[in-house]
């Protein structure tokens, strides 16, 4: 029994369930019905002399070994994206090392990878106007002139070059995220399809377009090129139907399901839509009949082996049993994906300290203080719900130190 901190600001008896026995069949071959990616993070190293706002220090042996347990359960790694803390606790030199060394664990066990490539290596952007209004600069350069100036513009355009060439160095596919600098500085939609345009006509092989909504960044609001999703969504499908072969798929993190449903039909053939909507994550991978999408979520990262089960269900055509498996996980993902919304990497890292993957629970940035008692003592709850932990004393004992750190006696 467990004591668990209510927003109140008492405490509720709860009697741990153990581990269910979808979690018993172990690991096992990628999924062949659907692409699955789990977006992953990183291990801080507790014993670094670090502070917030400065370069992180990551446990390396950790880190790599979480993504062998992903690929253990056949899944890709989405390698550098914001499950990372990239922007948030990571920085680009921190990034390039971590894909540098996740892709050649990648080469060495065979493991589906496919990395981030941004602009963070930038100086951070000013506060930015509204969408569609004038950038801090103007298209001449100078200030308050209602535009980017070309330089501006070439100059994200060589930092999205810098990391790209990096990723495909490495071997791993790059996938093109969305650029904080850009949505800064772009006056409108042919900025986007300016930059954009040059990286596609330039990569070596398709690569993943993200488009990451504001609930993840606020620094995005309006990417695309307007803050009307409609028009931004125009923006986007012109640019992939303008660069045919030069897509495999897109990562749409909006967190609506009927516009996700809505985009992937109108992609051209052969084009993926693969999901970032950690709220309504099983029925866009089931489909409708129409089309269905394929996955990159931060939420497998703690549901790996549940997720990967799920997904081979599907494999047997049992669409039925592929619910019933992961239906039961959404009020997890929508808790630890409540707003603010960015922050929902803490539950993540929370339950891989539970899990037994790492020995503390200790995030780059300070960004374990992120949320309060109450929120994981939920998010720890939920998970051992559905049978989440493979040793469930680990993590109701992990809990309790927790717990006792904070003034929570049990």
């Amino acid at each position: 029994m467990i004591l668990l901190p209510e927003l109140s600001g008492g405490t509720r008896a709860y009697e741990p369930r153990g581990a269910a026995p979808a979690l018993r069949r172990g690991r096992g071959a990628p999924p062949v019905s659907r692409v699955v990616f789990a977006a992953a993070h990183v291990v801080a190293d507790p014993l670094a002399d670090t502070a917030p706002g400065g370069p992180a220090a990551l446990d390396w042996d950790a880190t790599l070994a979480f993504r062998r347990h992903l690929w253990a359960h056949g899944l890709g790694v989405a390698e550098a994206m914001d499950t990372a803390q990239r922007g948030m606790g990571l920085d680009w030199a921190g990034a390039a090392e971590l894909i540098r060394r996740s892709a050649a664990e990648a080469k060495a066990t065979g493991g589906r990878i496919a990395c981030g490539v941004g602009t963070d290596q930038l100086p951070a952007p000013a506060a930015q106007s509204p969408a569609g209004r004038a950038g801090p600069a103007g298209r001449d350069g100078a200030a308050g002139h209602g535009g980017p100036g070309a330089e501006d513009l070439a100059r994200i355009t060589r930092a999205y070059e810098e990391q790209l060439a990096l990723v495909e160095d490495s071997g791993a596919q790059a996938i093109l995220m969305a650029s904080r600098a850009l949505a800064a500085t772009a006056r409108g939609p042919e900025d986007y399809e300016s930059v954009y345009g040059a990286l596609l006509r330039q990569t070596a092989r398709p690569v993943l377009l993200h488009w990451l909504g504001p609930m993840f960044d606020p620094a995005l609001e309006g990417y695309w090129g307007s803050g009307d999703l409609d028009e931004a969504t125009d923006t986007f499908l012109k640019i992939i139907a303008a660069h045919p072969g030069k897509v495999d798929g897109v990562k749409v993190s909006l967190l609506d399901a009927d516009r996700e449903a809505a985009l992937r039909v109108r992609l051209p053939e052969g084009v993926r839509c693969y999901t970032g909507d950690d709220f309504h994550y099983p029925e866009l991978i089931e489909g409708d009949g129409a089309a269905h999408s394929d996955a990159l979520l931060g939420v497998f990262d703690p549901l790996a082996p549940l997720a990967a089960d799920a997904v081979r269900m599907l494999d047997d055509g049992d669409s039925k049993a592929f619910r019933a498996a992961l239906d039961p996980t959404v009020s997890l993902a929508r808790h630890l994906f409540q707003e603010p919304t960015r922050y929902y990497k803490t539950g993540v890292v929370l339950l891989a300290w539970l899990a037994g993957h790492q020995r503390h629970f200790t995030m780059a940035g300070g960004l374990h203080s992120a949320r309060s008692l109450p929120h994981l003592a939920r998010a720890y709850e939920l998970a051992d719900g559905i049978g989440l932990f493979p040793d469930p004393e680990l993590a109701e004992h992990r809990m309790k130190q927790l717990f006792a750190v904070n003034g929570v006696d049990q």
